[in-house]
Parts: C-alpha cells; sequence; structure tokens
C-alpha cells in the first residue's frame, strides 16, 4: 500500500506561480511512476505530467509543457509540481497517482494504482 498526499495548493493571480507537493508514505515510493492528474469542473480527470522513477524521463501534456515542470527527490519520498504563468483555464483539483509497473506515458487515470485526495489549485484572470 502506498498513501499519498498532496499539499501547495491555493488561489494565485493569473500568471502566478504554485509549487506542489505529493508525499508518501507506506511502500517503497522510489521505483514508482508517478503523475499529476487533474479535474476541472464538470470535466473528466486529464493528466498533466508523468515522471519516471529515476527522474529521467518525463511527459507533459501540450496544455502545460514550458510552464509545468515535474520533479522528485526519492530520499523524500515527493514529487513535486512546479507551474509557472498559471492560467484560469489551470483551475482544478490536482491529484497524484502512482503507477508500479515500468515507465510508459499512461495518460489514463485507470492506469494508475493509487491515489491522493487532491489539492485545490484556483487561478484568478
Amino acid at each position: 500500500q502506498v498513501q499519498l498526499v498532496e499539499s501547495g495548493g491555493g488561489l494565485v493571480q493569473a500568471g502566478g506561480s504554485l509549487r506542489l507537493s505529493c508525499a508518501a508514505s507506506g511502500r517503497t515510493f522510489s521505483r514508482y511512476t508517478v503523475a499529476w492528474f487533474r479535474q476541472a469542473l464538470g470535466k473528466e480527470r486529464e493528466i498533466v505530467a508523468s515522471i519516471s522513477w529515476a527522474g529521467d524521463s518525463t511527459y507533459y501534456a501540450d496544455s502545460v509543457k514550458g510552464r509545468f515542470t515535474i520533479s522528485r527527490d526519492n530520499a523524500k519520498n515527493t514529487v513535486y509540481l512546479q507551474m509557472n504563468s498559471l492560467k484560469s483555464e489551470d483551475t482544478a483539483v490536482y491529484y497524484c497517482a502512482v503507477d508500479y509497473g515500468p515507465y510508459q506515458i499512461k495518460v489514463i487515470p485507470g492506469q494508475y494504482d493509487y491515489w491522493g485526495q487532491g489539492t485545490q489549485v484556483t487561478v484568478s484572470s
């Protein structure tokens, strides 16, 4: 079992920045692929970014490429999502998720094994 807790969400003006954290406990975190998803009100959950267990492979949705950066510190069992140049359309609940298997680009929520409870990000225009 892996327990995931997201933090760092909040209210920010358009153009601002936030850094989300996903802290893991339980089974060894470092061998997992970790992803960030988001879900806006009335919309489906969508992939934002993912990172391999070594941190040497990453994936970004086109909508966040160049603005968001995913990183991880396995010694701290934490994955981060640095979000810059935020836009109103980034407003959503952000979730981190873990996949046991070897790194692949997986964009479907059902492909991930464990989820956090989510953290709200609200960008005001």
